[in-house]
């Protein structure tokens, strides 16, 4: 292992032509990252491949625009503009199959840039707070280059990497993002009540990003014997442990244990996964495989969406053809808790835009991408109710729907329903 003084020093080992994997969310190692960048006139025809990523990226510049071009499988706010850019693109896929296109040479991976912990006494580093697709790019990548960072908690399962597998390494120190979500939010809070109510005692969750799985876990504190095997969590869900009412004992999949493949949020979640024996960090490739989640009881899927329409066509990924985050897991899990016993797949969603827009249309914007289906769409909660799709025929989806959203928008929607179902049969 070759230990360079800076993150300058270390990234000198990226070549032109290179396709390099950056470690991300909490876990990017954004002084590498922007070392890297800062090399954008010295090297070309360099594609960054991330999945969600952290911190700021000064890459809004000529020379990073002309020589580096970012290949994003899941977008974050950082990269927005770079993604929609000449010099940017996404690829739409599955949270669970980013591991096969590394290793079945779809995106064959010249280098990997990780942050991880200090070695153990046996010589093992952790991939901390992200193993997700991390773990399988830093086995493929012909070169690893690492941010030593004694911040970056121990996890446990299947986050460790020796340091006879990193190549360059670079030692800092420096506090990891911190991520809050819930807070006084009203609306999130009535959707996060109603959601709980559909979560019976010995289920299994799963979590997506944002304020509304937050708020879904403070009305939990009275249920039992709850299971977790989720891609992420965050703070949330620390007090359902403390309380006993996370237990995992009904799972079926790594019983006793929290399963996940990256957190996500403030220093408390960190400090919690730290050398904790009671969570087990996994591959994403096998976290979210629906025949491994289907094997859990009771598996509730809670996700959201930035617009459903009326026959439950799910757009969670892009704002018309502007793309505004990924596919994610969301497909991964609403399949998988749908085929778990007894399961419920999710949608929890605000009825409107914080502008007012309505959430729920007529027919998706155009350019919309559509990540799951009519077809597995079961659940969707809002703030003004909850109702079950599966099974529903058109005109009573488009009913149902009509009547969990905002009022101010639902006479829009009847005129649609019956522009839709009853005039255009007529003519």
């Amino acid at each position: 292992m070759i230990v360079e003084k800076t993150a300058a020093d270390a990234v000198r080992h990226v070549q032109s032509g290179q396709r390099v994997f950056v470690h991300g969310s909490a876990a990017t190692p954004t002084s590498l990252v922007n070392a890297l960048l800062d090399r954008a006139g010295e090297i070309s025809d360099v594609e960054l491949v991330s999945i969600s990523t952290l911190g700021e990226m000064n890459w809004d510049r000529p020379a990073v625009r002309g020589n580096i071009f970012l290949n994003a499988l899941f977008v974050s706010a950082n990269v927005r503009g770079w993604v929609d850019g000449p010099d940017g693109d996404y690829v739409p896929v599955f949270l669970s199959e980013i591991p096969t296109l590394f290793r079945e040479g779809f995106l064959p991976l010249d280098v990997a840039i990780l942050q991880v912990s200090p070695p153990d006494a046996h010589g093992y580093c952790s991939l901390g707070t992200s193993v997700d697709a991390a773990a399988t790019a830093a086995t493929l990548a012909k070169t690893v280059i690492a941010q030593i960072n004694p911040r970056m908690p121990r996890t446990l399962g299947d986050s460790h990497l020796h340091v006879s597998k990193i190549h360059v390494a670079f030692h800092e120190q420096r506090e990891l993002p911190e991520v809050r979500y819930g807070g006084d939010d009203d609306v999130a809070t009535r959707i996060g009540r109603r959601v709980a109510e559909l979560v019976e005692d010995g289920s299994t969750l799963q979590m997506g990003i944002g304020a509304i799985p937050d708020a879904v876990l403070r009305f939990l504190g009275g249920h039992r014997g709850l299971g977790v095997h989720t891609e992420m969590f965050s703070d949330g869900l620390v007090p359902l442990v403390e309380k006993g009412v996370v237990t995992n004992e009904h799972k079926r999949v790594a019983r006793g244990k929290i399963v996940t493949t990256f957190v996500l949020g403030t220093r408390a979640v960190y400090d919690f996964v730290d050398d904790n024996p009671f969570v087990a960090f996994h591959d994403v490739g096998w976290v979210n495989d629906t025949a491994v989640i289907r094997k859990n009881p009771k598996v509730v899927a809670i996700n959201s969406a930035l617009e459903l329409d009326l026959t439950g066509q799910v757009c969670a990924d892009s704002i018309g053809t502007l793309q505004y985050s990924g596919i994610g897991g969301q497909m991964d899990f609403m399949r998988g808790a749908s085929l778990s016993p007894g399961g419920k797949p999710i949608i929890a969603m605000p009825s409107t835009t914080k502008k007012g827009a309505p959430r729920i249309v007529p027919r998706l914007n155009e350019g919309a991408g559509v990540v799951t289906t009519r077809g597995h769409v079961q659940w969707v909660v809002t703030e003004h109710g909850a109702v079950n799709l599966y099974g529903k025929g058109l005109q009573e989806r488009a009913r149902l729907l009509t009547s969990i959203a905002a009022p101010e928008h639902r006479e829009a929607l009847e005129r649609a329903y019956d522009e839709r179902f009853v005039r255009a049969r007529a003519r």
